[in-house]
């Protein structure tokens, strides 16, 4: 092991006690952050009008802080890119990372503090890193460099003295110098705006450099690693050939089951591993501390309070909401935060299931909005993307994205899902492989199997072979190409669907 590689690893592995102490006290750790929040916030415009100088139970936060959407916050996020101190979190704020989010097409600025960077975003990058090397101690990771697949930032528009853009050009542009010496791209490269160009420019910079990992969203990832092999002509099939030390690919944003029958092809053998994180613009919440295993441990200690609520309790007026001592396994809670950034009962739009409760173990099941219920079958993106995965291991098939919207019953007979599929490699059998991806929904979903009995609620789902490139040309029609931006999986309504079929039919 390098001397570098022996520093950085002894440097990292310290925080494995801190991980493993909030494991074990995992109630204390909440409470201890909830009551730091509140004492820091207490003096701030919404502080001092929800009343946190005498907060001194979740009970009493409950009441007086009404749940919140980016739309309903916003009033306070424009003043605080505006540049106004002291609004929603002490001191003003002078980075915000830049979000379309999977529902809504208009974009959001979501404020990062200096204590959510240091305490939160980074924190939980270094975390990753240590828990990896906890569980791997011969890796030589810091002997090379690692690949961060991202976007860019700009000046903000309200306000020339801050900026905004994706969370990993946040987040590449706040890095300390030490980490950088290890990053791959040049910050040039890393931050450029225009992604096709991008892609081209960072094959190119990274080609003959020593890899040990990569980190971004699956789709983007690929998008690269093929560009990469095409410079290469026939000299390289797989990454290993031109990476040989390359160790472990961080992946996040997007299920990695549609895609990992491609990476693993890609990077044969069982040698790359493959690690999950779950980090957002409004925080980095879990991380992936056992291999091959698909929940997450939900990081405690990252200056975040979390609460819960029952997704079919979402839309009442005043919904209850759980902490991680109340939760129970296996049901749909809409995710709700208060951070360090000033986002308080902030529902961030995605859905996760307890695993397990001792320690907090969560899978991302969805979306609030990205989901499909058009008969009470409760379709989820989860359920989704194993049926997805299931059928393309089955028939070797590969998919680049896809989207599904409902056909609502006309009265006279049921609905069904329509599903539009770009694939990689088509199956020999589009129905066979519906087929199989309808019978694994069945197996996964009780509420859909209910529903397809006799057809009686919902009919065999459809499929549209789509052409290749479609989503990429639909991405950029709607300015959502890079790192950040995902194609919504499933939606109540057809607006992508049809959004994607007219441009298809040349009527957009």
């Amino acid at each position: 092991m390098s001397f570098i590689n022996s520093v950085a690893s002894w440097y990292l592995k310290k925080r494995i006690y801190q991980i493993e102490l909030f494991i074990k006290h995992p109630v204390e750790t909440q409470m201890e952050v909830f009551h730091r929040l509140i004492s820091t916030a207490a003096r701030t415009d919404w502080g001092r009008r929800h009343g946190y100088a005498d907060i001194t139970s979740i009970e009493q936060f409950q009441a007086r802080v009404p749940i919140n959407t980016y739309e309903g916050l916003f009033p306070e996020i424009e003043r605080v890119l505006k540049g106004e101190p002291d609004v929603l979190w002490p001191g003003t704020i002078k980075w915000f990372s830049k979000s379309s989010g999977t529902t809504n097409d208009r974009s959001k600025f979501i404020p990062v503090s200096e204590e959510a960077l240091e305490d939160c975003h980074f924190k939980g990058g270094k975390d990753m890193l240590a828990i990896y090397l906890d569980s791997r101690p011969d890796s030589e990771i810091f002997a090379g460099r690692g690949l961060p697949i991202g976007g860019s930032h700009e000046v903000n528009k309200f306000n020339e003295h801050s900026y905004y853009g994706d969370l990993s050009a946040v987040l590449i542009q706040n890095t300390p110098h030490v980490f950088n010496l290890f990053r791959a791209t040049s910050k040039k490269v890393a931050l450029m705006s225009g992604w096709e160009d991008k892609i081209v420019s960072m094959a190119e910079e990274v080609r003959e450099m020593n890899i040990t990992s990569i980190a971004g969203i699956p789709t983007w990832t690929l998008l690269l690693m093929h560009k990469l092999l095409e410079l290469q002509g026939n000299y390289s099939r797989n990454l290993f050939e031109i990476w040989p030390g390359l160790e472990v690919y961080f992946h996040g944003g997007v299920s990695i089951k549609p895609y990992r029958q491609q990476l693993e092809a890609l990077a044969p053998g069982g040698k790359l591993w493959f690690f999950e994180t779950y980090n957002a613009s409004e925080g980095f919440f879990g991380l992936q501390n056992e291999r091959d295993k698909d929940d997450l441990l939900l990081m405690l200690d990252y200056g975040i309070f979390y609460e819960f609520i029952r997704l079919e309790d979402l839309d009442e007026p005043h919904p209850p909401a759980y902490t991680i001592d109340n939760v129970e396994l296996g049901t749909n809670y809409a995710m709700v935060i208060s951070t360090n950034a000033g986002l308080w009962r902030y529902l961030i739009g995605d859905t996760v299931k307890f695993t397990n409760l001792h320690p907090p173990r969560i899978v991302i099941s969805g979306r609030t909005k990205h989901f499909i219920n058009s008969c009470g079958e409760e379709l989820m993106v989860d359920n989704a993307d194993r049926a997805v995965a299931l059928a393309c291991e089955r028939l070797g098939a590969e998919i680049d994205n896809y989207t599904v919207a409902p056909i609502y019953s006309d009265g006279v007979q049921a609905g069904y899902h329509e599903w539009l599929i770009e694939f990689i490699v088509a199956p020999s059998d589009l129905k066979q492989f519906m087929r199989l991806i309808d019978d694994s929904l069945q197996q996964l979903n009780a509420d859909y199997a209910a529903k397809r009995v006799q057809e009686l609620a919902l009919r065999m789902p459809t499929l549209h072979s789509l052409p290749s490139g479609t989503f990429y040309q639909w991405m950029k029609r709607r300015d959502k190409l890079g790192g950040q931006n995902k194609v919504p999986r499933l939606s109540n309504s057809r607006e992508y669907a049809d959004s994607i079929l007219e441009m298809l039919s040349g009527k957009a």
